[in-house]
């Protein structure tokens, strides 16, 4: 290898090093106060769904404005909750309980549980 080659070898080293530094920097360290995916809130938004669909909600749309409106939603941490966040949260309950087919299965659990 001559010179040229060794000196444009660790250029480029040096350069990929730095661009991964400079990525690393600009990756967030800690969750942001308003992260609604960790464990806690989506356990927080699961136990409203089930509130809302235990009072006899059926139709996607009227449980994601009942949770809306639910004395437990948080408005600033859950500001991103939408129609679509509900069904990845129904989907999530479908996965961990296979018995239950739709949300008919989980309002019966629900009152059954209670009894």
């Amino acid at each position: 290898m001559t010179n040229i080659e060794i000196g444009m070898m660790v250029a480029f080293i040096l350069a990929l090093v730095f661009s991964g530094w400079k990525l690393y920097a600009f990756m967030p360290k800690e969750p942001l106060q308003d992260d609604d995916t960790t464990e806690v809130s989506i356990e927080e938004l699961k136990t409203i769904m089930y509130d809302v669909i235990g009072s006899g909600e059926f139709d996607e749309q009227s449980i994601c404005d009942k949770m809306k409106e639910h004395p437990k939603f948080d408005h600033e941490h859950f500001w991103r909750f939408n129609h679509n966040r509900l069904k990845q949260l129904l989907n999530s309950h479908y996965i961990e309980n296979p018995h239950h087919q739709n949300i008919e299965h989980i309002h019966e659990h629900i009152n059954n549980k209670d009894q």
